[in-house]
């Protein structure tokens, strides 16, 4: 049987939705990324749920897993062609979420940890 939407933001949100997804995407934007580099971007992430979250990732085709075949073993993910068509969306939810973050809290400063993600604020 067929799945049913109700409005297409259900599909989007099926793919990006939850709490890290979106955190991955924003990251892999900046470029390839190991397993342990993203749990360091991440620290708040359990091991579990991270590997949990890219694996949905990668079933829905927005990254992809390369695996280096040298021992030990080197795996790196990469947004896939079809996740580069994603950044405009993540691009959207960053700026809607500092003009939200400035809105409750005055700055950005106090709010958003020091990160990658967020040099162009200073």
């Amino acid at each position: 049987m067929k799945k049913k939407y109700n409005i297409s933001v259900e599909a989007t949100l099926e793919v990006i939705g939850g709490k890290w997804k979106c955190v991955i995407l924003c990251h892999l934007t900046h470029g390839k990324k190991r397993t342990s580099e993203l749990k360091r971007l991440m620290p708040n992430i359990t091991q579990k749920m991270l590997t949990q979250q890219l694996r949905e990732l990668e079933a829905d085709g927005v990254i992809n897993r390369i695996v280096y075949n040298q021992v030990p073993p080197k795996v790196e993910y990469e947004l896939s062609e079809y996740g580069w068509s994603l950044q405009g969306i993540l691009d959207s939810l960053c700026n809607w979420g500092e003009m939200h973050i400035i809105k409750v809290y005055g700055a950005t400063t106090d709010v958003l940890e020091e990160s990658v993600l967020n040099e162009h604020l200073k």
